[in-house]
This record gives structure tokens, sequence and C-alpha cells, in this order.
């Protein structure tokens, strides 16, 4: 199984999602998180909205994202032609990936931030009013209570944003139709459904299952060392 290039590519890819949408789910996810904590009016409105993606169908908001980025998109219409790609994003093999590892922290970002919103709440006061005494701005604040304030929290979301990434299969399947353009877009568990279901080899695909699970899981080992470091 190692000796074949497609298990080989459809780990790579994974790894490119991972490092794109698991640093931007993180980052926006507690920026939208702060700026909702200090949102008063239309804040239950926010706070929904965020929301709606994570709870919709795949399937529907799969029709919404090819409309924006097909061809002749909504996307590609503000950018114009000099800066849209082309081909075009999600039959592109260089903008695939990228693509679909922003269509994930789009939609999963409302369960993220849901995390989030209960952190700060754990915070003590009297940690922002001692920053506040001390001439601390907004970023300073932010930087020096919010972010070790949260620190669990973000641990949680670092492994959740792991586990799902290394899950990877609906988006890639409906998005571009089974790991295209050329298998730009396979995943493990993709090419596990491949494998076994399609081209009817259990045990390659199970093979990939395990080898899948034993990396999800020395990264889930890694990312509690650093948090419980960080927390010493």
């Amino acid at each position: 199984m190692l000796t074949d290039p497609a298990v080989l590519a459809s780990f790579l890819h994974v790894g490119i999602f991972l490092i794109i949408n698991v640093p931007l789910t993180v980052a926006l996810s507690l920026g939208l998180a702060v700026a909702l904590n200090r949102v008063i009016r239309f804040r239950t409105f926010f706070r929904a909205a965020y929301y709606i993606p994570y709870v919709t169908a795949s399937v529907a908001v799969v029709a919404v994202w090819l409309f924006l980025f097909s061809t002749n998109g909504l996307v590609n219409q503000i950018l114009g032609g000099p800066l849209a790609p082309d081909p075009s994003w999600l039959v592109n093999s260089t903008w695939a990936m990228p693509s679909i590892a922003i269509f994930v922290a789009w939609k999963q970002l409302g369960f993220f931030i849901l995390l989030y919103l209960a952190a700060p709440q754990n915070v003590p006061k009297h940690l922002y009013e001692s920053a506040a005494v001390d001439g601390a701005g907004a970023w300073r604040s932010f930087r020096a209570v919010n972010l070790p304030g949260v620190r669990p929290a973000t641990a949680l979301v670092l492994l959740l944003a792991i586990v799902t990434g290394a899950n990877l299969f609906t988006e890639p399947y409906l998005l571009t139709g089974g790991g295209g353009p050329d298998g730009a877009s396979t995943t493990p568990v993709l090419l596990m459904y491949q494998q076994d279901i399609q081209q009817g080899k259990p045990d390659t695909a199970s093979a990939i299952g395990v080898v899948l699970v034993i990396l999800v899981v020395l990264i889930a080992l890694v990312n509690r060392r650093i948090t419980e470091r960080g927390e010493g």
C-alpha cells in the first residue's frame, strides 16, 4: 500500500488541506468569537448566522459553492480575467484542495465559534481590568488575557479540526466529482471508498484506514503534549 503513488498522494493532499484549514479555522473562529462577545446589538442574529452553514445539508451548501467558484461564477466575475485561475478553482489541480480547505473552514466555523464563545466567560474580569489599568490596548489585552484564557478551547479546536480534516470525504466527493481533477483532491478516506466499494479491494482500503488512524493518534498525542507544556 505504501508503494502506491496514489496512496502517498492522498496523504499529501490531506496534509495540504490541514496546513491551510487548521490555522484558518483557529484564527477565524477565535477572532469572530471575541468580536461577538463585544457586540451588544444583534448578537443573537450574528451567532445564528455563523452557525447556519454548519447545520445546513452539505449538498445544498455545495451547490452554492459550485455556483460561486465555477468558471463563470461570481468569484471569477469579481476578480476578472487576469486574477481568476484558468482552469477555474475546483477543476484546477493547484487550487482544488485549497478551495476545499477554505470551504470546510467556512462551513465548520459556526461550531468552533460556539466552542470559543464559552471560553472567555471563564476568564476573570479583573484580568481585563488590570490590563486596562496598566495601559494595555485592545491587541495587548487580547494577547495577554484572551489567548491564555482560551488555551484549553484552542487545544480542543485544533484536535477536532485535525480529526475532521483527516476524515475528509464528503466535500471532495461533491465539489470535485470524486477527487478530481486527475486525483488532485483525493483524500485517504475517499481513496478507501474507491478501493473498497468501486474496485473491490478491501485489503488495500483497510491498510489505508490503519495508517490513517495511527497518524491521527500521533498528531493528537503531539497536540496534547504541546498543550500540557503550555499550561505548565
